[in-house]
């Protein structure tokens, strides 16, 4: 049985308490004097989780305010709220419940929206597919999660071949102008035009979410998100100045966490967010310019194909309404980070967090003129300490350390029963790095072999594994190393069989196949031995 908090610990939490509620009031989400209005906001996020519940409150705050603008145009609050009212009824008339696991496979468009609506108004828990899963990745997490219906884009249903026939499917964008392969999967336009669109009863519960992360062996792993007090947004508003009723261009796709949490967080606000199915960078500046949005939510990897514009394609867009550029999903280097912000001004925030603490630091302006390359500082309701090997707390400037978070959006735990390692009640990044004595923090890399490529999470052993078992690959090491525009990549050694007759692009191809692309070495050497130690180990330093 959990422990009461102690008169100590409840005496600690009260000013942690008044600040969040401080920086909730300057984001104007405290809608004093109408604090009825901040009541109904309450209620909603318990009944329906954040997302399904802010959109209603922002529907009744201002019918008119245009809540999604997509490549189809824009859709107001209200709009949003009554489509996933009927889809919602539409799902529960074909049997879907509280009970159930809906799954979407798409890029980032009204459909994918309407469903994350609709499932929270149902209850049910909703699983964010990755789009770049390969064929069995995708069968596989669908069973492991117990998948009960999966939306996705036309585009991807040769994918579903291997998913259990007996799960539902939905198609949430049809390409115009082509066939549907099976005419009898619903679209989700034709069920939201079907159905009666009054609001449902609120569901038993909220039903919360599940993101994708990889675990040491590389495999996907379902990691969900806890239900959190309204508070807990206060450890985003602290330290970047989102604001009410503004415009929010989300490139960062909304199955990762850094697109996620600032959507719902954008619609919490009442901000219009914008979003397009593929990133192009001309076209990200062109909607900035067109909708005036003061935030721009990307990954390093997106940040970095902007900045390298031509200088004449740079001058064509007017992106001074932009006050923050908030960056997150892998490291932002020095030269980045100040590329971005001699093109942007002083806008860049950098965020450092994971899927399974949320988040842990962020880097304001400020900080980065003082130290390009920081990741910065906790904001309100954040812990972070380093730890050595041992899990002794290291508390001097400039020594490196494994990095530990707690905040109230940590994760309790993976779908499958496991977790991360706690220590003192913070839970472990899997980093380390190192803190400066202005209390700047910096990460210096994994403790473990993993690597953050364009922002998605690799590890080379799975790599490693899927080349070795050809015939004719007798022994195969799988590294990252650094690359400019994805932070690092992945690079294969492979040694062939006698006789076979094996080249690059084939080695590609086959990974290409079985894993998700960004899984894929870039590079690829061929060697008659790989290096090892005298106990047959991999010597990885040498390869690298």
């Amino acid at each position: 049985m959990r422990k009461p908090p102690s008169l100590s610990a409840l005496a600690e939490k009260v000013p942690e308490t008044v600040r969040s509620v401080g920086v909730l009031w300057r984001a104007g989400l405290v809608p004093f004097p109408r604090l009825d209005e901040g009541l109904r906001a309450v209620v909603a996020v318990r009944r329906m989780g954040p997302f399904a519940g802010a959109t209603q409150i922002a529907a009744r705050r201002d019918p008119t305010a245009v809540g999604l603008v997509d490549e189809l145009g824009p859709l107001t609050f209200k709009q949003l709220d009554q489509r996933s009212d009927a889809l919602a009824r539409a799902w529960r008339e074909r049997g879907l419940t509280a009970d159930s696991v809906i799954a979407t496979l798409c890029r980032d468009h009204r459909g994918l929206v309407l469903a994350m609506l609709a499932a929270g108004k149902l209850g049910a828990r909703l699983l964010l597919m990755n789009t770049g899963f390969a064929k069995p990745q995708l069968a596989d997490v669908a069973a492991r999660e117990k998948v009960g219906a999966l939306v996705y884009d036309q585009e991807f249903t040769d994918l579903l071949d291997a998913v259990d026939p007996a799960v539902e499917r939905y198609l949430s964008w049809v390409d115009p102008g082509t066939e549907r392969a099976d005419p009898s999967v619903p679209v989700l336009d034709e069920l939201v035009a079907s159905t009666d669109d009054r609001p449902l009863p609120a569901p038993p519960r909220p039903g919360g979410m599940v993101l994708l992360t990889s675990g040491t062996t590389g495999t996907p792993k379902g990691a969900p998100r806890p239900h959190v007090s309204a508070l807990d947004s206060a450890q985003f508003l602290d330290r970047v100045p989102l604001r009410v009723g503004e415009s929010t261009y989300i490139a960062a796709p909304l199955f990762h966490g850094t697109g996620l949490s600032q959507f719902i967080l954008s619609f919490a606000l009442g901000c219009t967010v914008v979003v397009r199915r593929r990133f192009d960078p001309e076209e990200t500046l062109r909607g900035v310019a067109e909708r005036r949005c003061t935030a721009l939510v990307l990954v390093p990897t997106m940040l970095q194909r902007i900045v390298d514009l031509d200088p004449a394609v740079l001058d064509r867009y007017d992106t001074s309404s932009l006050r923050i550029v908030f960056v997150a999903g892998s490291a932002l280097s020095p030269d980045l980070g100040n590329r971005a912000t001699k093109l942007f001004g002083d806008v860049v925030y950098n965020l450092y967090g994971s899927t399974e603490v949320a988040v842990a630091t962020v880097a304001t302006p400020e900080d980065w003129r003082r130290a390009p390359g920081t990741v910065g500082r906790p904001p309100v309701g954040c812990r972070v300490a380093l730890y050595d090997e041992a899990g002794r707390r290291i508390t001097q400037p400039d020594v490196t350390g494994r990095v530990f978070v707690g905040s109230g959006l940590s994760f309790g735990g993976y779908t499958d029963g496991r977790t991360k390692e706690m220590i003192d009640g913070l839970l472990s990044t899997g980093d380390v790095g190192h803190v400066d004595e202005d209390g700047l923090l910096f990460i210096d890399g994994r403790d473990d072999e993993m690597i953050v490529s364009g922002g998605e999470n690799v590890f080379p052993i799975e790599v490693e594994n899927l080349l070795v078992e050809r015939e004719d690959v007798l022994e195969a090491a799988v590294v990252g190393v650094p690359d400019d525009e994805f932070g690092q990549r992945l690079k294969a050694f492979v040694v062939p069989a006698p006789g076979a007759d094996l080249d690059v692009e084939t080695v590609r191809e086959y990974v290409k196949a079985n894993l998700a692309r960004y899984k894929v070495p870039r590079d690829v050497a061929f060697l008659d031995e790989l290096p090892r130690n005298a106990t047959g180990k991999v010597l990885r330093t040498k390869l690298r």
